[in-house]
């Protein structure tokens, strides 16, 4: 697990040692333990290693015997054991397996990792840069090409001290609050993008190309009885946690007292030798904690279980989570996961999560009120708007409500519902249900749902691991028929009924809690000077992107209980605190979170690159 950068000049300029420290530095929390660079004929790699596997032969750049190839890489090959049988290799680390692995099969190498990865190969001999991210898009890589250079990173921070400029773009912005987050390949920054999951990106002399290496759910459903999908859902869940068992440091897991993750942590304690790590975060609202469950599991498990209870002042470290993210999210448990995630690093280095489950399996509400209600006689397409309506944050007509007439302006014409409504078209080929969890998995996942374990884990230098996401388990949930996963009301059905075998049947059944704060209520009484400090500051109103009185009357119309603007109001903050770290700051030091403006303690936590 580590983070990467590096670029392509066209001219073959060279990049320089202090530009290549300082993009490494900037996320020197993704990797403490060890850093390295290199670059040639106006092509660089570099990388910021947490060392997990082979603690004293894995320093990356990694370089072939003719020092002609050179790796680096941001993640974890689980499979590396296995691949490196015949390879000749001189290391135990998973990085040698994909540099040996290059040398002997070329370019389609990448589809025999079993791994969450994003991996930069520059290959002297041809001039070219490689780059491949993983299938789900568990790590990060961002892009920026000008036409004269293309730049990359494990994060978009790495590009700005690499002297990207951070401006607006407002298709990120309309589109930003119509997810909730900003949907791939877009960001929330002129210029900048993700490579999409499954994809590789080619660059060369000769030009660059950009293709898919891998597809979400080419394979057809099947017809088979209950019982024996419920076997091979335990059965690969277990494979793959076998597998991500393997590390060279202490590794744990989170554990919620959900189903997903409580699965994980009874198939850990059967696979381990000693008592499972657990970790988990309360709260002082009953109404959202469920840690009680947790310990419940932990007892069960006999785990060595830690348990942290937090309270309103968890929104302190709302600005240190949007540094960290890059951009906004409204998706308010990244702070909780934040401090999970210290709590864990206290003890382990690795953790194993439950992340993946929801979304291949039919877990949030959405999915059950959805489709509860919805006619599927109707034709496809009618099928398809209306589900963009019910994940969207706010409808069109909110949003020209909300917008300065600048604003409108700066997005005529654009239409955010395309970024989802090109996945479900490409997903036709599958029933209903499985068309919009092939959406969440494409669109959600890597633009908001792993995000978050990925930026607030390796913020505080933790490595998350997630078996539902291996891709043998999503393989499998999309040869599943849609029925099996939503039925009679039921969410996640066919994956209950299979942890029937390895959990008690009141976990499994009980009422889902999301993993979240409650914000709302604290937005009506501890936040809500926070709220207005925020959102009706002159700062705030100065950048003419919302009508003032709009703004004034969904905090108006919340505080006095009239209407639920919860989401609003949290897409607003987070939106808001993100311009003031990355559009109003310069980058020629970390940012000072304290003159953010913003009268609430920050807590830094254990990440020494941002303390300062």
């Amino acid at each position: 697990m580590c983070g990467i950068i590096g670029g392509f000049d066209r001219q073959q300029r060279p990049w320089g040692a202090d530009l290549a420290e300082r993009a490494c530095e900037r996320m020197r929390h993704r990797g403490p333990d060890d850093r390295g660079w290199f670059e040639s004929q106006g092509m660089l790699v570099g990388n910021q290693r947490l060392s997990i596997l082979d603690l004293t032969g894995g320093h990356q750049p990694m370089f072939s015997d003719d020092q002609q190839i050179v790796v680096v890489q941001n993640g974890e090959i689980y499979n590396f054991k296995e691949l490196a049988q015949g390879l000749n290799c001189k290391t135990n680390c998973d990085t040698e397996v994909i540099l040996r692995l290059y040398e002997r099969d070329g370019e389609a190498f990448v589809k025999q990792l079993n791994g969450m990865f994003a991996i930069a190969i520059l290959d002297l001999r041809k001039q070219t840069l490689l780059l491949y991210r993983d299938r789900v898009g568990q790590k990060p890589l961002y892009l920026y090409d000008d036409g004269s250079r293309l730049l990359f990173a494990s994060e978009m921070k790495s590009l700005f001290a690499m002297g990207v400029k951070a401006e607006m773009n407002w298709e990120g912005l309309d589109a930003y609050l119509t997810y909730n987050f900003v949907p791939p390949p877009i960001t929330l920054y002129k210029k900048i993008t993700h490579l999409m999951p499954g994809h590789m990106l080619k660059v060369s002399p000769q030009g660059t190309e950009q293709r898919r290496w891998w597809n979400l759910a080419n394979s057809p459903v099947e017809s088979r009885t209950e019982e024996s999908w419920c076997e091979e859902i335990i059965e690969t869940l277990r494979e793959a946690i076998q597998i991500r068992l393997r590390a060279d440091v202490p590794l744990g897991a989170f554990l919620s007292g959900g189903i997903d993750s409580s699965s994980v942590v009874s198939l850990m304690s059967q696979e381990l030798p000693h008592p499972v790590k657990t970790f988990c975060i309360g709260f002082d609202d009953p109404r959202f904690d469920e840690s009680h469950y947790a310990q419940e599991l932990a007892d069960l498990f006999q785990t060595e279980h830690t348990c942290d209870v937090v309270s309103p002042n968890l929104t302190s470290s709302w600005p240190l989570t949007l540094y960290h993210n890059d951009q906004p999210h409204g998706d308010v448990s990244f702070m909780p996961t934040y401090r999970v995630s210290q709590l864990a690093r206290k003890a382990v280095k690795v953790v194993l999560t439950g992340d993946g489950g929801d979304e291949l399996f039919a877990g949030y509400d959405v999915h059950r009120n959805f489709f509860a209600n919805q006619d599927l006689t109707l034709p496809r397409e009618h099928i398809e708007s209306a589900y963009i309506n019910a994940i969207s944050l706010l409808q069109p007509s909110d949003k020209q409500k909300l917008y300065s007439s600048s604003a409108r302006q700066q997005l005529a014409g654009g239409d955010a519902s395309r970024f989802a409504r090109s996945h479900l078209q490409e997903f036709r080929h599958l029933d209903p249900i499985n068309q919009a969890l092939a959406l969440d998995t494409r669109l959600l996942l890597p633009g908001n749902n792993l995000v978050k374990p990925d930026k607030m884990a390796m913020a505080v230098s933790l490595e998350p691991r997630a078996p539902y996401l291996d891709y043998r388990m999503v393989d499998l949930a999309f040869r599943i028929p849609g029925s099996l996963k939503l039925r009679n009301g039921v969410t996640k059905s066919i994956l209950k009924k299979a942890c029937g075998s390895i959990l008690p049947e009141k976990i499994i059944y009980r009422k889902k809690q999301m993993f979240t704060v409650p914000i709302g209520e604290w937005f009506k009484s501890e936040l809500s000077p926070f709220v207005n400090e925020v959102l009706l500051s002159d700062r705030s109103l100065e950048r003419r992107i919302f009508q003032p009185e709009r703004v004034r009357e969904i905090i108006r119309e919340h505080q006095t209980e009239k209407v639920n603007h919860t989401r609003t109001i949290r897409a607003l903050l987070a939106l808001e605190l993100w311009q003031r770290i990355f559009i109003d700051q310069t980058f020629d030091h970390a940012p000072n979170f304290l003159e953010l403006g913003v009268n609430s303690t920050v807590e830094l936590g254990t990440d020494s690159s941002i303390a300062a």
